[in-house]
């Protein structure tokens, strides 16, 4: 089960993708006062995740299309920090 901190305990959420050989893995990083997590796209409650982070205020919403392109490659995207908005 995918931990579900409070919205605004969220510091940072970064995004990347992982050569897996054949396929790209895209992954998520939720950083929370010190602690960060780790999920990625193939665990079960993925899309719930995605849909909540997409609630935080000044959450990019572009962050897909920052990190599937070029393929095979990392691409990390910082698509929320609590610091740029205060």
């Amino acid at each position: 089960m995918i931990d579900r901190p409070p919205l605004g305990s969220i510091d940072r959420v970064t995004f990347w993708k992982r050569d897996e050989l054949t396929t790209d893995l895209i992954c998520c990083e939720v950083a929370t006062s010190g602690k960060a997590s780790t999920f990625h796209e193939e665990m079960p409650e993925w899309s719930s995740l995605i849909e909540r982070l997409e609630a935080l205020n000044g959450f990019r919403a572009d962050w897909f299309a920052q990190v599937s392109q070029p393929p095979f490659q990392p691409t990390p995207f910082l698509a929320y920090s609590r610091s740029v908005l205060t």
